[in-house]
């Protein structure tokens, strides 16, 4: 389920199967730095386990795990054939040591197979029996005090469920609900010792490496420490990422850069699984009101269903455990509503299935208008293209001849030759070979953000001039639209109060997802009553169980008499958009924030230049 931490819920309420040719079980992505966004390649030989799986998966909280007969057959009924479902933890199945309760997770595992319904278990828990439990807020910690139980536990459920179960993943959201003073080193070693077991209880069986949102960092680190070639596949749960396109931030980009990324992390770290599986076990949208911090409203859930399928798809993500069936423990995140009455959001994934079909050929991309995204597939009855408004601009297309535009939220279809382009994604059938041609020519080529191609490039940045915002590569979460600019000393800045004004993004294309040392530079001074303003550098960096670190020094604003350059040198930048974004200015909420922001500029370093500190 989503995890907001404290530092990250100001930014995340600003973003908030495998086909013949993009199965990410054998993804060969031959990526150059800078080439984020391109299609994936011919696959290799295919693992059967992964081979069969749907992009189109749905997954179920704590509460809702417990009942899947209220919600696998309307799942069914629509299509979907896998399933991610967590009720096999370790205190549920061994609540005394030597004791195992069975019969109520078969039960559970017979609804599953009753509907011909495809499951993934999640190895996780912690009893109070086991050597070493300690009490937390947030659940068990990591069983590293005693990885004989452990493996023992693995081992028991694995071989009792391999008839049924082939893939499993290891822990949820790690570094969630683990003990705070627990590292990536402590996840290593129950990957490992996870790995081991599972491989002896059922060679066929499937281990994932997991982690939180896009914690990219965590995942290397871990491998780093003791989980190298000791997982078959790896999950992330990129909640965040999706939630800034629906807002109509233009982050397409950014949300195509996830599995490449991850590949870049693979090649450099564990080149022997550079080309495993990438699975999302948990994304989804909140039904919520959209006056709601995390809601997007029912028709908005929908939206954001296809749009993340389109991308999933597209971008090589073997599957996609959409977050959730039916309303549970975690508020207004399911396809159902809690008395089981289907939302938009259930239509559209049945309308996605059927006219994609459950392998689903990835065909290409391209932008319609030169700005709108469109992703080409093929179905079952021939081509189809999704595509919708970037930053939810209305635009009217012109197709040149008669097409049949279905709408996913009721499954209505209709034959025009022109339409009005809205945030509201449509899926079109029998688009004009000419598109479909421009699409198959650019399936390889890099989604560029801007349509610039950044990677050559020694600096981004961005300058706010005439009361607009001038990016050039470098982006912030404050569109001009909402952000509110000023004029001050005959220049152009903008005020450090504004939400979201100080949270950046760095164009995918600049640092290819590598470890980079970096110099970031901002022209600033104080408001016009001089009042006392500073901040600290937050950024991305590996090392850290929440993906960010503060840069040591806070840079204080000297006055405002004239322009400040703060200039921070970060020798372990590693920009992989775990929340979204990659760095901001932290000043202590409002009271240190009263500043106003003239230009930011990130230039890469050599690796021997870049020392700590401002």
């Amino acid at each position: 389920m989503p995890n907001y931490p404290a530092s990250s819920r100001d930014f995340a309420s600003v973003f908030v199967s495998i086909s013949t040719a993009l199965r990410s079980s054998f993804l060969g992505l031959a990526l150059l730095a800078g080439n984020l966004g391109a299609a994936v390649p011919a696959p290799a030989e295919e693992d059967p386990v992964f081979a069969q799986m749907s992009p189109f998966g749905i997954g179920s909280c704590r509460r809702t795990s417990f009942v899947p007969e209220f919600w696998v057959p309307q799942m069914a009924a629509i299509g979907i054939q896998d399933c991610r479902n967590t009720r096999l933890s370790w205190e549920v199945m061994e609540p005394k040591k030597g004791e195992w309760a069975w019969e109520k997770a078969d039960e559970r595992r017979q609804v599953f197979a009753d509907h011909k319904m495809r499951v993934g278990g999640t190895l996780m828990g912690n009893p109070k029996w086991v050597k070493g439990w300690k009490k937390q807020k947030k659940g068990p910690g990591l069983p590293v005090s005693d990885l004989p139980a452990w493996s023992n536990y693995v081992y028991e459920v694995v071989k009792h469920c391999k008839d049924q179960i082939k893939y499993w993943e290891i822990w949820n959201e790690p570094p969630n609900f683990t003990y705070q003073d627990q590292t990536a080193k402590d996840y290593g070693k129950v990957v490992a010792t996870a790995y081991d077991a599972a491989k002896k209880a059922d060679p066929g069986a499937k281990i994932g490496l997991a982690t939180k949102s896009a914690h990219i960092q965590y995942l290397q680190d871990a491998i780093n420490a003791g989980a190298k070639n000791k997982f078959d596949y790896v999950t992330l749960h990129p909640y965040e990422m999706l939630g800034s396109v629906l807002r109509g931030r233009g982050t397409e980009a950014v949300f195509m850069s996830v599995v490449p990324n991850v590949r870049a992390m693979l090649r450099r770290v564990n080149p022997e699984k550079a080309d495993v599986p990438v699975i999302y076990t948990e994304l989804g949208v909140s039904a919520a009101p959209t006056s709601t911090r995390h809601g997007h409203g029912p028709e908005g859930q929908a939206y954001g269903l296809v749009k993340a399928m389109a991308m999933c798809i597209a971008q090589g993500v073997t599957s996609v455990n959409w977050f959730q069936a039916r309303d549970g423990d975690s508020g207004p995140m399911g396809l159902l509503e809690k008395d089981g009455t289907p939302r938009p959001s259930y239509t559209a994934m049945g309308q996605l299935i059927k006219h994609l079909g459950h392998h689903p050929e990835f065909l290409g991309w391209t932008r319609l208008n030169g700005k709108h995204w469109a992703f080409f597939f093929q179905g079952p009855a021939g081509p189809a293209m999704i595509t919708w408004a970037y930053r939810n601009q209305p635009d009217q297309l012109d197709f040149g001849q008669e097409v049949q535009i279905v709408d996913p939220l009721t499954g209505n279809a209709t034959n025009r030759a022109k339409y009005q382009l809205t945030r509201a994604p449509a899926i079109v059938l029998g688009p004009p070979e000419k598109l479909l041609a421009e699409a198959k020519a650019k399936r390889d080529e890099p989604m560029l953000w801007d349509g610039h191609d950044y990677s050559e490039d020694q600096t981004v940045s961005i300058h706010f001039k005439d009361g607009k915002s001038v990016e050039r590569g470098l982006h912030t979460n404050a569109a001009d639209e909402v952000a509110a600019d000023v004029i001050a000393y005959g220049g152009s800045a903008r005020a450090g109060t504004v939400p979201g004004g100080t949270t950046f993004i760095v164009d995918p294309s600049f640092l290819g997802g590598q470890p980079t040392p970096l110099r970031i530079s901002a022209v600033v001074r104080r408001n016009d009553n001089n009042d006392p303003a500073g901040f600290r550098l937050n950024y991305e960096g590996p090392g850290n169980r929440n993906g960010y670190k503060l840069a040591p020094d806070w840079y204080e604003i000297p006055d405002n008499k004239e322009w400040h350059t703060a200039t921070f040198d970060l020798p372990d930048a590693y920009f992989v958009y775990m929340y979204g974004f990659n760095f901001s200015f932290d000043s202590q909420g409002k009271k240190f924030n009263k500043y106003y922001l003239q230009s930011v500029t990130v230039e890469k370093l050599p690796p021997k230049t870049a020392a700590a500190g401002n």
